[in-house]
C-alpha cells in the first residue's frame, strides 16, 4: 500500500488535505505528523480517527534523530510537505522560531527523505517569496519571477524552497514546490483575516483593519489547493514549481465588507489600527502552468465565502473553544480594540 506522510496534518492547509486524501484514496496510508503547536488542533479530525489506513505521529520535524528513525521504520513512499510557522504578524515579533522550523525542519526531513529514496516530495510553499506587486491588475507572478521576500516568515520559506531545489539538483531528490495564493475554508485558525473577521463579527466585536484595507491579496479555497497538490503529487514532472491561485483578488477591506453584509452586520465595526511593518501592497499569481497540468479551481470568492461562513456558523463550538486563552493574549497583544 502507497504511503503518504503528510506534514502539519493537524494546521489548517495540511488538515484539510488529510481528510481530502483519505476521503479520495482508500487505498493509500496517510500519515499525519504534526508538533500541535498552538495552531495545531485534531478535533477536526475526530471523524477519520476511525480510518485504518490513517495515523497520527505527534512529532517535532525538526528533530532530526526521531524524524530518521520514522523514514527509516515507514518507508514513505511521498511527503507532501505542509509543517511551517506561518503567521507574519508572529514572525515580525520572534523570527527565530519561523527560521527553525521553516528552514532546518525542512532540511532534516529533505535528508530523511533522501536517505530512503522517496518518489516524490511536494513542498507546500506560499506566493509571498515573490515578494509585492505593486497596485496594477495586469502584473501577476510566475514561477520565473525573482524570489525577493519581505517579511521574517516569507524569507523563511524562500529560505527553504531554495533547499528543497538545491537537493533535486545536487541529489535528484524528486521534488515539487507549489506556491499558493491565500487560502481560506473550514478549520481556519481564527488569526488569519477571514476566520478572525467572522468571528469578531458574530460576536458584535470590532473587526482591526490594517492601514486603509487597500492590500490585495488573491484568495483560493482551501479545497481547490487540496486538488491542486493532489494532482501536482501524481501528475507533474520532478524539478517543477507550481503556482496555485483562484484568481480572485480582493483588498482587504473589500474582503471584510463582504463578510459583514453577508452576516446583516454594521460596517461601524470596521477599526482600522496602525500597519503592519513591511505590509507587501499586492500579491496576485498566474497558475497557467498548473491549469495546463489539468487543475482547474471549482470555487469563485462569491461562492467559497459563503461556504465559508456557513462553516463557521455551523461549527461555533470549535473556533469558540480556540478564542481563549494564548490567542486572547496575542490578540490584545497585536491589536488595540474592545
Amino acid at each position: 500500500m502507497t504511503k503518504i506522510l503528510v506534514t502539519g496534518g493537524a494546521g489548517f492547509i495540511g488538515g484539510n488535505f488529510v481528510q481530502y486524501m483519505l476521503k479520495k484514496y482508500s487505498e493509500y496510508e496517510i500519515y499525519n505528523l504534526d508538533m500541535l503547536t498552538y495552531a495545531g488542533d485534531l478535533t477536526k479530525h475526530q471523524e477519520i480517527e476511525q480510518y485504518k489506513n490513517y495515523s497520527f505521529i505527534n512529532m517535532d520535524i525538526a528533530d532530526r534523530t526521531s524524524i530518521e528513525a520514522l523514514f527509516e521504520e515507514e518507508e514513505f513512499d511521498y511527503v507532501v510537505h505542509f509543517a511551517a510557522e506561518s503567521h507574519v504578524d508572529r514572525s515580525i515579533d520572534d523570527p527565530a522560531i519561523f527560521i527553525r522550523t521553516n528552514v532546518l525542519g525542512t532540511q532534516v526531513l529533505l535528508d530523511a527523505a533522501k536517505q530512503i529514496n522517496v518518489k516524490k516530495f511536494v513542498h507546500v510553499s506560499t506566493d509571498e517569496v515573490y515578494g509585492e506587486l505593486e497596485f496594477d491588475s495586469d502584473t501577476f507572478f510566475d514561477e520565473n519571477s525573482p524570489i525577493q521576500p519581505n517579511s521574517p516568515y516569507s524569507a523563511s520559506k524562500a529560505s527553504s524552497d531554495l533547499l528543497v531545489r538545491a537537493y533535486n539538483e545536487t541529489y535528484g531528490l524528486p521534488v515539487n514546490i507549489t506556491r499558493c495564493s491565500n487560502n481560506y475554508g473550514p478549520y481556519h485558525f481564527p488569526e488569519k483575516l477571514i476566520p478572525l473577521t467572522i468571528s469578531r463579527v458574530l460576536n458584535d466585536q470590532e473587526v482591526p483593519v490594517y492601514g486603509n484595507g487597500n492590500n490585495i491579496r488573491d484568495w483560493l479555497h482551501v479545497t481547490d489547493h487540496c486538488s491542486a497538490i493532489d494532482l501536482i503529487m501524481h501528475e507533474a514532472k520532478s524539478g517543477e514549481v507550481f503556482n496555485i491561485g483562484g484568481h480572485n483578488e480582493k483588498s482587504n477591506l473589500e474582503v471584510v465588507r463582504t463578510i459583514i453584509r453577508s452576516l446583516g452586520k454594521s460596517e461601524d465595526l470596521i477599526k482600522f489600527v496602525t500597519d503592519r511593518k513591511g505590509h507587501d501592497k499586492r500579491y496576485a499569481i498566474d497558475p497557467t502552468k498548473l491549469e495546463q497540468l489539468g487543475w482547474k479551481p471549482v470555487y469563485d470568492f462569491e461562492s467559497g465565502i459563503a461556504h465559508t461562513v456557513q462553516w463557521f456558523l455551523d461549527n461555533k463550538d470549535w473556533w469558540e473553544n480556540i478564542l481563549s486563552g494564548e490567542y486572547q493574549s496575542y490578540f490584545k497583544k497585536q491589536y488595540t480594540l474592545k
